[in-house]
């Protein structure tokens, strides 16, 4: 596929700020990784600056696996993000452009008020995935009291049955149809995450040709979160966005399982490969 402009040339005078601005929330006891790649892969694929929102009582953790991104320490519960500090999130919401929530960030009850209080107050693309998912699954009527007109859900096939109340099987088998009526009722974009992940807004349909079963690993979803959120940061329309990111993925997957092999992968691999997957993406370099 064509990738967007914003990824082939960058203007001569251009800053870190103009260059897109994420910030990721999550993390919880023992899923500090998940934050870790999300952020990574966001600053990775161009976005110019990255924070991670993660709990105070962990933040000695991101501080030493983080280099490149911020961390930005809030009020937790035994490790797990509360909503007190949300007047800290809106208030830095003019210095962000994309809001990816859910890697490892867990079910507590307090981080669940927090996620329903981002749905209902940000006005930022929101990027939902993990947790974020299973939580909403309890409520998934609460997308319509969203104030963000733009939201992408990054699902697999567990937590889209979940959010549908439909078993795994008959998702497989009208996938398409359930894809399209989640994403028509809640007027979002849809990242069914499987062979071939599918792309829609309810409308537009994207079959995803890259990928391998070696990405089926701990991780990669998350690499994926951080891949669209980059993406859009840079001013890429969602649907464009998510599109590019699953194709860049799945991409960056095949190249490392063909050094690597499938059984060896893992989703810290998918950054290393990142660079070589656009090359050929753009025509710099023939895929070998």
């Amino acid at each position: 596929m064509r990738l967007p402009q914003q990824l082939l040339v960058r203007e001569k005078d251009v800053h870190k700020g103009g260059c897109g601005r994420v910030l990721v929330v999550g993390g919880s006891p023992g899923l500090t990784g998940a934050v870790c790649l999300c952020a990574q892969a966001s600053i990775r694929i161009g976005a110019g600056l990255v924070r991670a929102a993660v709990p105070r009582s962990l933040n000695t953790i991101f501080e030493v696996k983080l280099t490149e991104v911020m961390t930005f320490p809030l009020a937790d519960i035994g490790g797990c993000l509360s909503g007190k500090d949300f007047n800290k999130i809106e208030k830095s919401l003019e210095a962000i452009d994309v809001l990816a929530v859910g890697p490892g960030i867990g079910m507590h009850p307090a981080t669940k008020k927090l996620i329903e209080r981002i749905i209902k107050k940000v006005d930022k693309l929101l990027i939902l995935d993990a947790d974020a998912l299973n939580i909403l699954a309890l409520e998934p009527g609460i997308l319509n009291e969203r104030k963000s007109r733009e939201v992408i859900l990054t699902p697999h096939l567990g937590e889209f049955s979940r959010l549908t109340k439909k078993n795994i099987a008959e998702i497989k088998e009208s996938r398409k149809e359930l894809a399209k009526s989640f994403a028509l009722r809640y007027n979002l974009h849809l990242v069914l995450k499987g062979p071939n992940t599918l792309v829609t807004d309810g409308k537009d349909f994207f079959d995803n040709t890259t990928g391998n079963p070696g990405m089926a690993t701990a991780g990669t979803g998350d690499v994926l979160s951080g891949l669209i959120a980059g993406v859009a940061a840079q001013g890429v329309v969602p649907f464009l966005a998510a599109k590019t990111g699953v194709y860049l993925h799945g991409l960056s997957g095949d190249l490392a399982a063909k050094d690597k092999t499938e059984n060896c992968l893992i989703a810290s691999d998918l950054l290393d490969y990142l660079p070589e997957a656009i090359k050929i993406a753009t025509g710099c370099r023939e895929r070998g």
